[in-house]
């Protein structure tokens, strides 16, 4: 399959995935679209660093970062909170799969009944672990940087 029909499968279902959640989250039904195209925009940014080599956590702080500039613009747009369109938007790429195979090799260390099965399974928990906490920070900082360094509040005294 080439990229360009990789990014348009991407960019659909992510966009789905946060149309959905925001659904979930009651966004107003106004910016509905705008939350399903933040989460296709930045999925498939972050689809796009992958394919050309970049590691899981520098892609989704870029595409975390390109649903947060989108939600401030948006939220200017629309004259509604930024919130409303980066959370929705992020949501796809949340690591989950990372975060399962964590726990699963968490669980392989109690029933472990070789030293070979131990250290395995003790690898694959830091392993994915760490990789999951990345991603996590990845996504907190994509999201909050645009806001942190193009927004200026008055002071409040």
């Amino acid at each position: 399959m080439d990229l360009l029909s990789t990014l348009i499968q991407d960019a659909f279902w992510s966009g789905l995935a946060a149309l959905g959640f925001a659904i979930l989250f009651n966004v107003p039904p106004r910016a509905l679209v705008w939350c399903a195209l933040a989460g296709a925009l930045g999925h498939a940014t972050r689809t796009l660093l992958m394919e050309g080599g970049v590691e899981i956590a520098p892609a989704t702080l870029v595409g975390a970062s390109v649903v947060g500039f989108c939600a401030m613009g948006l939220a200017r747009y629309q004259k509604m909170p930024s919130v409303v369109f980066s959370v929705s938007g992020v949501i796809p790429m949340v690591p989950g799969v990372f975060a399962f195979r964590a726990m699963v090799s968490l669980l392989r260390i109690s029933t472990a009944k070789s030293d070979a099965v131990l250290q395995e399974a003790l690898f694959s928990v830091f392993q994915n672990g760490i990789i999951t906490g990345l991603v996590l920070a990845a996504l907190a900082a994509g999201i909050a940087a645009p806001t942190l360094l193009f927004e200026r509040r008055k002071p409040v005294v």
